[in-house]
């Protein structure tokens, strides 16, 4: 499609049994002109179940490169100036959800919008205090493109996501999606290897949370690089 104005990604690795439901839910929702699925380095036919859901594109990577390279790869294949994230492990997605994410940053009111996924009453509140670490995302492209390459990896983005907003006073914050949820890590490969996983995730975000900080200038500089250069 010519000159889209919302485009929907989805990063996804041997996510078969569920990335056709987020297909579905994103196209029911009236909202996206493009649905991109980037199967990561998959085994299983997660490129084959997107293609069948309808999505507008899907690449298939010979090899494994990460969820942020799968992100940027996305990115490169729309000309969209409205992006969406989104999950391919969701597995209670709904127009709505995909509506509210989006409508805050189509309507101007933010740069940058995170889902909180429903993970009951108090911890759904703390989730809105917390560092927003969610994978539900609606940003602005030049927030996704302003992005350093080398913090484009593992968790790393999501932080530098965020701060790059906050270095640069760009309006963000979270959107509860009330019954929003996911296939676990340990649904997927068992908890003895989820455990690991876990803890390699957290570990991976609280170093992202360090670096972005310690390189603020680096965030700062570069936006207003690309502002000026526009």
């Amino acid at each position: 499609m010519q000159n889209p104005n919302v485009a929907a990604i989805i990063p996804a690795y041997n996510e078969e049994q569920t990335v056709g439901k987020v297909v579905t839910a994103l196209k029911q929702s009236g909202i996206f002109d493009e649905i991109v699925v980037v199967s990561d380095g998959s085994t299983d036919r997660t490129a084959a179940v997107a293609t069948e859901a309808g999505a507008t594109a899907v690449y298939q990577l010979p090899l494994r490169s990460g969820k942020g390279k799968a992100m940027q790869h996305g990115v490169a294949h729309t000309d969209a100036p409205i992006i969406g994230f989104f999950d391919a492990d969701l597995l209670t997605l709904t127009p709505e959800h995909a509506r509210a994410l989006v409508t805050p940053v189509l309507e101007g009111k933010r740069a940058m919008n995170t889902g909180l996924r429903d993970r009951g009453g108090f911890l759904m509140w703390l989730e809105g205090h917390l560092p927003l670490i969610g994978g539900e995302r609606a940003m602005q492209r030049e927030v996704f493109e302003a992005i350093p390459d080398r913090y484009i990896q593992g968790f790393m983005v999501e932080s530098a996501l965020n701060y790059f907003c906050r270095a640069n006073h760009m309006a963000y914050g979270g959107t509860p999606l009330p019954k929003l949820t996911m296939r676990r890590k340990y649904d997927k490969v068992g908890w003895g290897k989820a455990l690991g996983q876990y803890a390699h995730m957290y570990w991976q975000v609280a170093v992202a949370m360090l670096l972005v900080r310690l390189h603020r200038r680096e965030f700062r500089s570069h936006f207003i690089h690309e502002k000026h250069h526009d």
